[in-house]
């Protein structure tokens, strides 16, 4: 014993030289110089710091002696944490630890010592001091948590939290925050030339701050050209990148929507704090290159287009190859992203530079089928992209006639391409990252994705904020105005418009209905009876539609219909009343980011939705199955997602047959598929892939 002892002060000295001297160069404290891994474990609620487990955050720190871990936590600028300031509040930690696996459910960590001797607690929450036991004993400890919750207003990144972590030969500093370490703004590629595709990155061993955004990628309403930046958010920070594999957490990749066109992957909307606070995951979101930066291709052979697909693919190469620094485990990778983020997830379960990068994939109102959403799903040819894009684009920066096209193009500002009316935002069949129009689901399906988990689904009323709400009483003209299939709504009798006593909204409804079935319902529902048919992904899958959503108010069109009814008992919308439940209204659920962005919770059930879709989301990634483990659950607290499976029952797969269907709503429930004679009637049947 008196030699481990003697081992363990030696160790802690010369860390606490070589931590001196490193200080010198590297201003913020790494895990790797202090020999230790970094967990943030909070109980989070999701409602931020106003909530019930606003007091529960500590840092656990791995086994040294009392003396040794009080050094620490203050090299972190905290204490060790004092059981007088509520032992309750970390009961869902020790519990969680025990459950985790990596301490046994009798050991003890240190925590701040009494008057007279050092003390540490056990998993029920038990104190114990030093006249037990020596403080040479080496425990795990608890750090307090004392960094502020980041929000849509405010991050505080002051030197106080930074922490610096060393990959990809470089030093990067990020900052902590209450829930999570995040990592801002980390370079993933440099700015390539222009229609070209991104090359890898290798720092040079400098140091580089992640405590800001990197730019947006240039679109109409500003950014730039060198913008290959993601964001990083984890709960957990390992002291050696050989980290063993049991203790990394699985790793969310979000590729934001936008059309192609916009957004970014710095919107607070999919901040990943809380995913990885609650849902004990890594989750980064990366930019690409958008609009004709990013898709424009022409017919010379050489500039072939998919380079913003192309960026997301290197920034999931990053992701493998760096992730475990930062706590991630790279062979357990989702993929995930809404709107044309699902369709960029759709591409890359197809293309062959993804081949094998991942476990699962999550797309979230993936379009396809007719209508707007035909392209993103159905992979045009170059020709057909030269035809009605570029050749657009070069007629407006006289650039057709020039000796070479696109060095025409590479000499227009950024900002002037940017602007112009038309814009390219096809994904097209260029050989090397798409070789087929589209992802293979028939029997003829290559078995490169049957070991691909597969999550997916969409909003009810997906194209309520898509189609046009044309102020008509005459549903052949709303029909003709939207560019639908005006004979089978009108004849078939499979479209029946309400009778309210708003004559245009009930148009609208019906309008709704079929740009929801055309460029959304029909082609995902075909899509997983094919996939499960024909055996082209892992087993089980699964398939929802979200009943209750909450618009976020910088993409609301055809307001009001999106937002629930205003009354007088709910002053923000009622959403227990009849309202359209329409595109990108589940993010904020899924990412838990309502308290972050300062929106009213509505009523009682908002609050206790969105931990239950978290949880679903991210017990996904975890475990490729969205019903969590009942121990994580009880382990952690998460009492009200526990009680939701208890009284709507589990989260069934989808089958062929039957209740395959979540539908998400307060409570949820098992359903079927939802208008599958209406998807026939319009040409897109479930057997459209078999």
């Amino acid at each position: 014993m008196e030699v481990i002892v003697t081992q363990e002060k030696m160790l802690s000295k010369w860390l606490i030289v070589v931590f001196t001297v490193l200080q010198t160069v590297h201003a913020a404290p790494s895990p790797n110089v202090l020999g230790s891994d970094l967990s943030i474990l909070v109980n989070n609620d999701l409602a931020g710091p106003e909530g019930s487990s606003a007091n529960s955050a500590v840092i656990l720190v791995t086994a040294r002696s009392q003396e040794s871990a009080a050094s620490l936590c203050a090299e972190l600028g905290e204490s060790l944490w004092a059981p007088e300031s509520n032992v309750s509040s970390i009961q869902a930690t020790l519990d969680y630890l025990t459950f985790h696996g990596k301490y046994p459910s009798d050991q003890l960590y240190w925590v701040a010592s009494s008057d007279t001797a050092a003390r540490a607690i056990d998993r029920q929450g038990y104190i114990s001091d030093t006249t037990t036991f020596s403080p040479e004993s080496l425990l795990p400890a608890l750090c307090t948590q004392s960094a502020p919750f980041a929000n849509l207003t405010s991050q505080d990144t002051s030197a106080k939290w930074q922490v610096t972590v060393h990959s990809n030969n470089e030093y990067i500093t990020g900052f902590r925050d209450w829930l999570s370490f995040r990592f801002l703004g980390v370079r993933f590629a440099p700015q390539p030339q222009r229609f070209t595709h991104s090359p890898p990155y290798k720092g040079t061993e400098q140091n580089v701050s992640a405590t800001s955004y990197g730019s947006q990628c240039i679109q109409p309403s500003g950014g730039s050209e060198d913008c290959l930046f993601l964001n990083i958010w984890s709960p957990f920070l390992p002291a050696s990148s050989d980290a063993p594999s049991v203790d990394l957490k699985p790793v969310m990749l979000w590729v934001h929507g936008g059309a192609f066109q916009s957004g970014t992957a710095n919107d607070p909307t999919f901040d990943g704090g809380n995913l990885a606070s609650r849902g004990d995951v890594v989750m980064v979101a990366c930019n690409y290159r958008l609009g004709s930066f990013g898709f424009l291709a022409l017919d010379d052979g050489i500039t072939n287009g998919n380079y913003g697909l192309g960026d997301a693919i290197n920034a999931l190469d990053w992701v493998r190859a760096n992730i475990q620094n930062f706590g991630g485990d790279s062979e357990r990778i989702t993929i995930f992203g809404q709107s044309a983020g699902a369709a960029a997830v759709r591409a890359m379960l197809t293309s062959p530079e993804a081949n094998g990068k991942f476990k699962a994939a999550i797309p979230m109102s993936n379009l396809g089928a007719g209508g707007y959403g035909t392209t993103y799903s159905s992979w045009i040819t170059i020709d057909q992209e030269v035809a009605t894009t570029a050749k657009p684009i070069l007629e407006t920066t006289n650039c057709t006639t020039a000796y070479s096209q696109v060095e025409c193009l590479r000499a227009i500002p950024a900002a002037t391409l940017s602007s112009l009316g038309n814009s390219a935002r096809y994904l097209v069949v260029d050989g090397t990252y798409l070789t087929t129009d589209k992802l293979p689901l028939d029997s003829s399906a290559q078995g490169s994705l049957s070991d691909v988990h597969l999550l997916q689904g969409l909003m009810r009323d997906d194209g309520g904020a898509i189609t046009t709400y044309i102020q008509t009483t005459n549903i052949s003209t709303a029909m003709i105005a939207t560019d639908f299939n005006t004979s089978v709504v009108v004849n078939s009798g499979l479209f029946p418009i309400p009778t309210s006593s708003n004559d245009t909204l009930n148009v609208f409804n019906v309008t709704s209905r079929v740009a929801t079935d055309t460029i959304f319902r029909c082609f995902d529902q075909a899509s997983a009876y094919a996939g499960l048919l024909n055996n082209v992904f892992a087993p089980t899958q699964y398939f929802y539609e979200f009943n209750r959503s909450y618009q976020p108010p910088g993409y609301n069109p055809n307001a009001p219909v999106c937002q629930p009814p205003v009354t007088e008992s709910h002053p923000n919308g009622d959403p227990s009343q009849e309202y359209f439940k329409c595109h990108s209204g589940e993010i904020l659920y899924v990412f838990g980011t309502l308290a972050y962005n300062g929106y009213p919770l509505r009523d009682g059930d908002d609050l206790l939705f969105s931990q239950f879709v978290l949880d679903s989301w991210a017990s996904f990634a975890r475990t490729y199955n969205p019903n969590p483990e009942r121990e994580f659950l009880e382990a952690r607290g998460f009492v009200n997602t526990l009680r939701e499976l208890d009284g709507a029952g589990s989260w069934e797969p989808f089958k062929n047959e039957g209740l395959g269907v979540r539908r998400l709503e307060w409570p949820s429930q098992q359903v079927g598929l939802t208008d599958v004679e209406q998807c026939r009637a319009l040409g897109w049947p479930l057997e459209l892939f078999v």
